[in-house]
């Protein structure tokens, strides 16, 4: 056969299979509230309104709250990977009980206060790569949508009044439950607080308190006061997104009673209230129980971010599926590091090689040609790609198999390079950038793309390898130093005895020819929790609330 139309007929082919790919890849999420996994498919063709329960901001953020956000930036990359429109929406409650007690005890402001952790838990999800939401709706800006809200439920029989609060009759909301499958009669609303007796049923929840001395206010139809919790949610979806939309998101432990509550609200406001998809991630556990800041058992973001890169954080919180229970693990985290360095060591590498190689790749804009290996690893990574992630954002997945042995070949293909003549060297010069392209362009879907260049987030790693060992790095250059006289009077006993100091503190020295290099590595004996090095000191554990 002619060469010409072979190559026609593969072009063919190669399209013909992309197109069947495209087609069975349907991205599939678990809904919550028919308890399976089914078809995305958005309201509106080709755009997506998504609406994720954020934080109260009294503190700074913990572990659990990094994870629903990563959770949901990662959803909401892959759909912007799908070529979809998205409103996303995150609420920041400003307004509530434990905001109050805490600018009582702080002598603030509480909208001061609040206004700050907002500021804080905004750069935390910056140093975490978590994309900015189209809009971040704060309650104290949106009384009149709130209070416009309360008004429609009342005027439909759903709200009664007393003393200036308001309350939701649940008896009037026949489905109440149908979200969390909770039955009505197994509310118990007196087990840990007594008992409102002026509501007409123990589960009538708040949708307007009534003004307190000392605590903020704004005017309504029933006097002065504040928000529910729940309706801020309900008012501000609807306001952003419209009754009818297609995702909305939170951690588990909001599927009762925030997210039933919601949807009782918005229903009774407006009947056709619908939402599409109800998605939850799973919880952070320490010790197997839930982390959390009223049990007192949390990490803040900070506390790790200051010994871990936040890039090996979020490989942490991605390693594992998001609906799944996720344990806080020293160990896990250094395993992270450790990832999140060979990847871009290897990127780095391969990307020091193809600088240097620069002049002798083609610019004819003719396809790649690239070797069979190279060819069969990227599609490999392309298809587990595509498999995983349309499977309800099987994050931690992917970045084992096919992506691992890409790492591999690149480095493989690497040495190769080294040993090659230059008329040989174009078919490995080509094949690294196709799959350094690939490589990269999973990297960024899942947000851990660094924002800089290799070589200074591998600095950034090595930095916070030192501090968890407690060294600098003058402490570990004289050891290699000292290690080197060793050597040179054949006291190898003694010279193994001081790579196994530094490999358990997390320095591994790598003897290359006859030099000798560092780089971090994953303690050899590693307790859990946060263990200091001689002479540190933990981070303080923050109050509980």
């Amino acid at each position: 056969m002619d060469p010409s139309k072979q190559e026609t007929n593969q072009k063919k082919a190669s399209k013909t299979m992309a197109k069947k790919e495209t087609q069975e890849f349907q991205f599939v999420v678990y809904n919550t509230m028919t308890q399976q996994k089914e078809v995305f498919k958005p309201k509106t063709p080709g755009k997506v309104c998504m609406y994720v329960c954020g934080v109260t901001a009294y503190d700074f953020s913990h572990l659990g709250h990094a994870r629903a956000a990563v959770s949901f930036d990662v959803l909401y990359r892959y759909l912007k990977h799908l070529g979809y429109e998205i409103t996303y929406v995150r609420n920041f409650t400003d307004v509530d009980d434990k905001i109050i007690r805490r600018a009582n005890e702080t002598g603030e402001d509480p909208i001061s206060l609040s206004d700050r952790y907002c500021k804080e838990y905004n750069i935390d999800m910056s140093d975490l790569q978590c994309l900015s939401p189209t809009h971040e709706p704060r309650v104290s800006d949106h009384m009149e949508q709130i209070k416009d809200m309360i008004t429609q439920i009342i005027n439909k029989d759903f709200g009664y009044v007393v003393d200036g609060d308001v309350f939701f009759a649940v008896d009037k909301f026949p489905n109440y439950g149908k979200l969390s499958g909770q039955k009505l009669e197994n509310n118990r609303a007196g087990e840990r607080v007594a008992v409102d007796s002026r509501k007409r049923n123990p589960s009538d929840f708040a949708l307007w308190k009534a003004a307190k001395p000392g605590e903020p206010s704004w005017d309504s139809p029933w006097g002065p006061g504040r928000p529910g919790w729940h309706i801020e949610c309900s008012a501000m979806s609807a306001h952003y997104l419209s009754f009818k939309f297609d995702i909305h998101g939170g951690g588990l432990d909001l599927i009762f009673p925030h997210h039933e509550n919601e949807i009782a609200q918005s229903c009774a406001a407006c009947e056709e209230s619908d939402v599409s998809y109800w998605m939850h991630n799973g919880h952070v556990t320490n010790n197997n129980e839930k982390m959390s800041k009223s049990l007192g058992n949390f990490f803040t973001i900070r506390q790790i971010t200051e010994r871990y890169h936040p890039l090996a954080l979020r490989y942490f919180l991605i390693n594992a599926h998001y609906r799944s229970p996720l344990n806080y693990s020293i160990v896990q985290l250094e395993g992270a590091s450790d990832a999140v360095f060979y990847i871009y060591q290897t990127l780095k590498d391969c990307q020091d090689a193809l600088l240097q190689l620069q002049e002798e790749m083609p610019n004819d804009g003719k396809p790649a040609r690239i070797s069979p290996d190279a060819k069969e690893c990227i599609s490999k990574l392309r298809n587990e790609f595509q498999v995983k992630m349309s499977d309800d954002l099987s994050t931690s997945l992917i970045l084992t198999g096919a992506f691992l042995e890409a790492l591999k070949l690149v480095n493989n293909l690497l040495t190769m390079l080294k040993k090659q003549q230059k008329q040989q060297r174009l078919l490995v010069i080509q094949s690294l950038k196709e799959i350094e392209k690939e490589v990269t362009k999973i990297l960024d879907v899942l947000g851990l793309q660094p924002p800089c260049s290799y070589n200074e987030v591998l600095l950034q790693l090595k930095e916070k390898a030192l501090t968890r060992a407690g060294l600098v790095e003058d402490d570990v250059i004289r050891l290699i130093n000292q290690r080197a006289e060793v050597r040179r009077n054949k006291d190898f006993l003694k010279s193994d005895q001081m790579r196994a100091h530094l490999q358990a503190k997390g320095i591994a020295l790598m003897d290359v020819g006859t030099e000798t290099i560092w780089r971090p590595c994953v303690p050899v004996q590693q307790e859990s929790g946060i263990v200091p090095s001689e002479g540190q000191k933990v981070p303080p554990k923050p109050e509980t609330a």
